[in-house]
């Protein structure tokens, strides 16, 4: 992934076609090793097409993707609405109880 940000980061400073050298030039500026191998896997990609094309695709392609932060959000959801109604009944049925403790006190009083 950081040698596609690094090529984006390239196209984006204005380099239409950045080379491998503008690629290891971005990635060692912030202390990253390069790895060759992904280097030229990443240039053969890319090699001979439109990257606004690409960067299309791509989206197309992640458009029906399930997104894992959705899922976790949605199955965590009903069991945190479930703990909050229940922790709202709990304090609702003290505030009864303390009610009618205080009804109690006042039918009650000392100088009656």
């Amino acid at each position: 992934m950081r040698f596609v940000a690094a090529y984006l980061l390239a196209t984006l400073g204005g380099n239409s076609s950045p080379t491998k050298d503008d690629v290891r030039a971005i990635l060692g500026s912030v202390g990253a090793e390069v790895e060759e191998g992904k280097l030229d896997a990443l240039f053969k990609e890319v090699e001979g097409k439109d990257l606004a094309e690409l960067l299309a695709a791509g989206r197309e392609k992640f458009a029906f993707a399930p997104s894992g932060g959705a899922g976790a959000a949605m199955g965590a959801s009903p069991v945190a609405a479930g703990d909050a109604a229940e922790e709202k009944k709990e304090k609702a049925q003290e505030k009864k109880e303390e009610e009618e403790e205080e009804e109690d006190l006042d039918m009650f009083s000392l100088f009656d």
